[in-house]
C-alpha cells in the first residue's frame, strides 16, 4: 500500500472546493516547512522524509499537499483556506478622490520601485503607455483602488504576489483583463482595479518573485501606534 492510499484511508478528504485548488508555491512551501519539522522533531526519518518531499514538489492540488502531513500534528489542523476578498471595496470604504493621477497622452508614464500607495490611483493613457507597478511599493491601507481609463493606448499594472487582486471593467473594441488573486494572509492588502479600455488595452496581474516585505512590519508599526497613544 503506497503513502498515498495508506493516509487517505487515516484521514477524512480535505473540504470539497478547497482540496480542489490548484496548489501554489507557497503551499508547497508551507507543506514542506512542516516536514522539516517533523524530521528534526524525529517523527519521520530520513528516507520517510525525502518521499514526502518529493510528492509535495510533484502535487497538483492543495488536497495532494495535505496527504502528506496528515498524520502529523500540524495536518491535524485541516487545509489553509485562501482569504477571499469581496469584488468590490466596502461602500464609502475608499474616497473618490485620487491621491494620486498617472496620466500619459501621447506619451508614457511609470510607477515603480519603491513608493506609497494611496487608498485610490487613477491610471489615464490615450494614445499613450502608463505603467503600474506595486511590486515593491509600501501599501500604507489594506484596500487600494486603481482606476484605469485607456483610450488608444495601454495601462499595465502589476502587483507583488501575497496580495489579493480584484478587477472589474469593460473593452469596448479594447482588452480590459484583470487576473485574480487571492493572499493566504487575511490582512494582505487588496488592489481593486476597474475602468475602461476603449480601443485600447488594460491589464492587471502578480509580478511573480515578488512579494510585500512590510505587511508584518505595518501591522506592527499600527500597534506601536495605538499604544503609544495609549499611554
Amino acid at each position: 500500500m503506497d503513502l498515498q492510499k495508506q493516509q487517505t484511508e487515516q484521514r477524512p478528504a480535505a473540504p470539497a472546493g478547497v482540496a480542489e485548488l490548484r496548489a501554489s508555491d507557497a503551499d508547497r512551501d508551507r507543506i514542506a516547512d512542516i516536514l522539516r519539522e517533523a524530521l528534526a522533531e524525529g517523527r519521520l526519518t530520513a528516507d520517510e522524509h525525502a518521499e514526502r518531499v518529493e510528492g509535495v514538489l510533484n502535487a497538483k492540488t492543495v488536497g495532494q499537499l495535505e496527504v502528506f502531513i496528515q498524520d502529523l500534528p500540524a495536518g491535524r489542523r485541516g487545509p489553509a483556506a485562501p482569504a477571499y476578498a469581496p469584488n468590490r471595496p466596502a461602500a464609502d470604504a475608499i474616497p473618490h478622490e485620487a491621491d494620486e493621477n498617472v496620466v500619459a497622452v501621447f506619451s508614457a508614464a511609470t510607477r515603480r520601485g519603491r513608493w506609497r500607495a494611496g487608498r485610490r490611483l487613477h491610471a489615464y493613457s490615450v494614445f499613450g503607455s502608463v505603467e503600474i507597478d506595486l511590486s515593491e511599493a509600501i501599501f500604507e491601507y489594506q484596500q487600494v483602488v486603481i482606476k484605469a481609463v485607456s483610450v488608444f493606448g495601454d495601462v499595465q499594472i502589476r502587483v507583488p504576489e501575497n496580495v489579493s487582486l480584484r478587477g472589474t471593467g469593460g473593452g469596448v473594441l479594447g482588452n480590459f483583463e484583470v487576473e485574480p488573486l487571492d493572499a493566504e494572509d487575511p490582512d494582505a492588502p487588496v488592489v481593486y482595479v476597474d475602468g475602461w479600455a476603449v480601443l485600447g488595452n488594460v491589464e492587471a496581474r502578480p509580478k511573480r518573485g515578488k512579494l510585500v516585505a512590510d505587511i508584518l512590519d505595518r501591522v506592527q508599526r499600527k500597534v506601536d501606534k495605538r499604544l503609544r497613544k495609549h499611554l
